[in-house]
């Protein structure tokens, strides 16, 4: 049928979550392989991997399960890519009324207090982003570099999985399950 407007109707049939697919995990394992070996050999026992996630309203997250698949992704992927490494999972992007809470801590809080508490290094993992936009690019190249430079904390960002072969193949093996699923058959409307 058609919209309002003259456009054709857009049938939208969601997949399941992906937070713990294996491809998912393991795509983003390589990155942050990748950033740790960009670490100062003499400084990596003591640096601290930190994970991070758009921050949401503490009123919305009580209602999904946002922060609990944050965090098991994160501990999923810490276990392959830094077995027995101290890693955090921190929030950023807050936006919003300043008096209503998000998630945090704040990455650039948390840096602060890693740095006080003797992390030498940062590896900066934005595993809640599948891109590196420019939320990632300003709120981690910029203001989370600003404050390491500023308390001499060395940092190194690993990349968003973005166009990763794996991430990609993740996709289409969400995508293909759904359309097996419903091969013969039409999905329930979301009421």
């Amino acid at each position: 049928g058609l919209a309002r407007g003259g456009l054709p109707d857009v049938e939208v049939t969601y997949v399941p979550d992906w937070y713990n697919h294996a491809l998912f995990l393991d795509a983003n394992a390589q990155c942050v392989s990748s950033a740790l070996a960009r670490v100062e050999p003499t400084l990596r026992e003591g640096a601290e991997l930190v994970f991070t996630a758009h921050s949401i309203p503490e009123s919305m997250a009580a209602r999904y399960p946002y922060r609990a698949q944050f965090e098991e992704t994160a501990r999923l992927v810490a276990e392959r890519a830094w077995p027995g490494g101290r890693y955090s999972t921190v929030y950023q992007s807050r936006s919003g009324r300043p008096d209503d809470p998000w998630l945090g801590p704040d990455v650039c809080d948390h840096l602060r207090e890693a740095r006080a508490r003797g992390s030498e290094a940062a590896v900066l993992s934005p595993i809640g982003f599948v891109c590196d936009h420019v939320e990632v690019l300003y709120d981690l190249d910029v203001e989370a570099r600003g404050v390491c430079d500023e308390i001499g904390l060395p940092m190194v960002r690993a990349q968003t999985v973005n166009d990763h072969p794996q991430f990609l193949d993740m996709m289409t093996d969400v995508v293909l399950r759904v359309c097996n699923r419903y091969e013969h058959a039409r999905p329930l409307e979301l009421v």
